[in-house]
């Protein structure tokens, strides 16, 4: 029996997969690590915690492991996206990585639109200028921190170092390299005119692989604190999303996926490279080879039910607060949710705007506030869906995967929201078996992707959107859509009253 890894590499736990030739997860682990939260709007991790839990990981995973260690031949990654790791000439780290949903940068994108123009940026990387990405980090710690900037030998994105410490090898990839904002994502390559304009070395920037590529094998220290064999090939893996897309056969035209992790996704497969959403989505690399998808983001997705158990059901585990959700009506007996913890992505593309409950009555229980939140959150992810509609896409099944394809109920919101087929899969283990692919893949498991998609991924069950439900959910959609409007100036004034100021 041959096997591989997949290693995601997410923003509150590293989780390792065992996937064995056949297609059978035959081994799961998973480690927590914490966010560091400073300041308002601020959101950090030390990479040694990366590190020391992929580790502790694996070693966990080995020591499960019934087989021969050799007979593991490949492992690949999965990485949560936008991430700042900034490294000097002896390749140690400077500084905590500020991570993807860090929003202190509206400066910092507002200085890149003028330096380096709006439509001009478009062309270029297909985005706009977002707090989330790499680019308005690495000048912020220009204007902030400029010893360190002066340190710098090279910026890494979040799997990418921890690939790094695995193999002593310093490689990004195209599909997480197109979160930067310094990507020409249709050439892909670094873009000389980008950090000439912003003042940046492009020689930080690190060199570009495919993502099924094989960069290297286990160095001898790593294989020995983990137990796995040193001849362990590595591959480069690919952005969390692109991941997740693989692991749900998004890999041919006219495939959708809607990923609820603790934020959302809405993804699209594209086949051409000049495709033109004027950056109302983000348009990406895919870890297909000369492949690319378009993406919808709501920032606090799972997050938001994550934040609400925390706050308000701490004593309730998910099942029991989900399970409830279908003691409550559509719409919540009159209550809406804006996912607005931390700004919002798509389609409103601002940081300072803060969540809501609209419409609570004295009558309304916990059911219904969860239910609220469920909803809210599938609105949100509903309004990336609405920009593909009117881009003219067809959007007519869509494959769930995450905390949003856990529960039943929530399912079947989806299919009502969305007015479409929700598709749940047999394997469902989002980015962590499409890393796990592409280590199968590199190791010539299969001849393409699509060939290990229908391999090892099928459909396990179909949710139909109900007619009536659909009506209903139309109604509140447009009410939900209301509500960013009649709040946003309300978020930007009680920013000062916050405690935890910037």
């Amino acid at each position: 029996m041959k096997y591989v890894i997949g290693i995601d590499l997410g923003t509150s736990a590293v989780k390792i997969v065992l996937l064995t030739k056949s297609g059978e997860i035959c081994l799961e682990v998973s480690k927590d690590y914490p966010l560091i939260q400073e300041k308002d709007g601020y959101s950090e991790q030390d990479p040694r915690e990366w590190i020391e839990r992929t580790i502790e990981g694996l070693q966990e995973l080995v020591g499960q492991f019934q087989g021969d260690v050799n007979s593991i031949e490949g492992i690949s990654f999965s990485g949560q996206m936008h991430g700042l790791v900034l490294l000097d000439k002896e390749h140690n780290v400077l500084r905590n990585a500020i991570l993807w949903n860090d929003t202190r940068t509206t400066e910092q994108c507002k200085e890149i639109n003028k330096l380096v123009g709006e439509e001009q940026l478009l062309q270029i990387t297909k985005n706009p200028a977002l707090e989330g990405f790499t680019l308005p980090k690495l000048l912020w710690v220009k204007q902030h921190e400029p010893d360190v900037l002066k340190e710098t030998s090279v910026f890494m994105l979040p799997k990418d170092y921890l690939r790094f410490i695995m193999t002593g090898h310093i490689h990004s990839e195209y599909s997480d390299a197109a979160g930067t904002l310094l990507l020409h994502v249709a050439e892909k390559k670094w873009s000389e005119e980008i950090c000439h304009l912003v003042g940046l070395n492009i020689a930080i920037c690190p060199p570009l692989v495919e993502s099924h590529d094989c960069v290297g094998e286990l160095t001898m220290t790593f294989a020995e604190r983990t137990g796995l064999s040193p001849l362990t090939k590595v591959f480069a893996g690919g952005a969390d999303n692109a991941c997740g897309a693989i692991g749900a056969s998004i890999l041919s035209e006219g495939k959708t996926l809607c990923s609820i992790g603790t934020s959302g996704v809405v993804l699209s497969y594209e086949e051409k490279k000049d495709r033109d959403f004027n950056g109302k989505v983000h348009y990406f690399n895919h870890g297909k080879e000369n492949a690319f998808y378009t993406m919808g983001v709501t920032l606090a997705a799972g997050y938001s039910l994550s934040w609400f158990k925390e706050t308000f059901a701490k004593d309730n585990d998910y099942n029991t607060l989900l399970n409830g959700v279908a003691h409550a009506p559509i719409g919540a007996n009159g209550l809406l949710f804006t996912p607005y913890l931390v700004g919002e992505r798509t389609p409103h593309a601002d940081s300072l705007i803060r969540g809501s409950f609209i419409g609570i009555d004295a009558s309304h229980r916990r059911d219904d506030f969860t239910r609220a939140v469920i909803e809210g959150i599938t609105f949100s992810l509903m309004e990336s869906i609405e920009i593909l509609r009117l881009h003219g896409k067809t959007i007519d099944t869509i494959i769930s995967i995450g905390g949003g394809a856990k529960s039943e109920t929530w399912l079947q919101i989806q299919a009502d929201v969305f007015n479409a087929k929700v598709v749940v899969l047999n394997n469902e283990q989002g980015s962590a078996i499409g890393a796990a692919m592409l280590a199968a893949f590199g190791c010539n498991w299969f001849t393409t992707l699509e060939e290990g998609v229908e391999q090892l991924i099928q459909p396990y069950k179909i949710y139909e959107p109900i007619s009536e439900n659909v009506e209903k959910y139309k109604q509140l959609y447009s009410l939900y859509k209301e509500v960013y409007k009649q709040t946003q100036k309300l978020s930007g004034h009680l920013k000062s009253f916050r405690s935890r100021e910037e």
